[in-house]
């Protein structure tokens, strides 16, 4: 038994763990699987690799933040909030990031959970 990937336009769309022979059979391209390696991942020229991470679109990202922004605007008057500065901190690299070179690919990060 081993595992095979069933691929369809260079991606990775199928895994299932079965004999060659039953493989054989299956309609598709299916190719014996190489461990590190899953579902979406790319496979051209007889080789894996990892498919690109998505990116996220500025719509994207600037509703992430919005939404970041609203999930913390309660820390901003409860100045004895733990880390109180640091959230703060946080909000206001939200506020600038759309600035930033690394928007929309690089979210800021909080400084604890909540």
């Amino acid at each position: 038994m081993a595992t095979y990937f069933k691929i369809e336009n260079n991606t990775v769309i199928d895994a299932i763990v079965a004999e060659s022979s039953f493989v054989s059979n299956l309609t598709g391209n299916w190719v014996q699987a190489q461990d590190g390696f899953t579902i979406g991942d790319i496979y051209e020229n007889n080789n894996f690799s990892k498919a690109p991470s998505p990116q996220l679109t500025e719509q994207d990202a600037r509703e992430w933040r919005n939404q970041e922004l609203r999930a913390t605007d309660f820390i901003v008057p409860l100045t004895d909030f733990p880390n109180h500065a640091a959230w703060i901190t946080y909000r206001q690299e939200l506020r600038d990031w759309t600035a930033t070179e690394d928007f929309p690919n690089t979210k800021p990060t909080a400084p604890a959970e909540l």
